[in-house]
């Protein structure tokens, strides 16, 4: 499943505007970073995609198996430690919540589910990501537009 998010940088902060081409959210820095902190910042978008797909995979399971639950809600935090390579190693804890008429049994796969949601299991495999590239001058004249 492929999928395109197209960036589009302004000059005030580090502000992002960030869409798939059907919806647009904001991305910025904190002002600790030297932004205006007026949208996420991208590990925290990390986070939220993470936490969004956990959620909806608890809700997806408990609907398929005839489940009752009403809200969802997700806490997440993360922890990254800088290896003496330059390297990173994040550390996520994710706390969730769910309400419902269901039982321990239950509480306990919606839980297992979660962990084997779709952006999980991509944040766990290994990347390969791609050199930055010059954007062709047409689609850069179409992303201004």
């Amino acid at each position: 499943m492929a999928t395109e998010i197209k960036i589009k940088n302004i000059p005030t902060g580090f502000q992002s505007i960030i869409t798939n081409g059907t919806h647009t959210i904001l991305g910025d820095e904190p002002i600790k970073s030297k932004g205006t902190d007026l949208g996420l910042a991208p590990t925290e978008l990390v986070l939220a995609g993470l936490g969004m797909c956990k959620v909806a995979t608890v809700r997806y399971i408990a609907r398929k198996n005839g489940w009752v639950i009403r809200d969802v809600d997700a806490s997440l935090f993360q922890t990254v430690k800088r290896n003496p390579d330059r390297s990173l190693s994040p550390v996520v804890n994710v706390e969730i919540n769910i309400e419902g008429d269901i039982t321990n049994a239950q509480r306990k796969i919606l839980l297992s589910e979660a962990d084997n949601c779709y952006i999980h299991r991509m944040l766990d495999a290994e990347w390969k990501i791609g050199s930055a590239t010059e954007i062709n001058p047409q689609v850069s004249e179409q992303i201004n537009n």
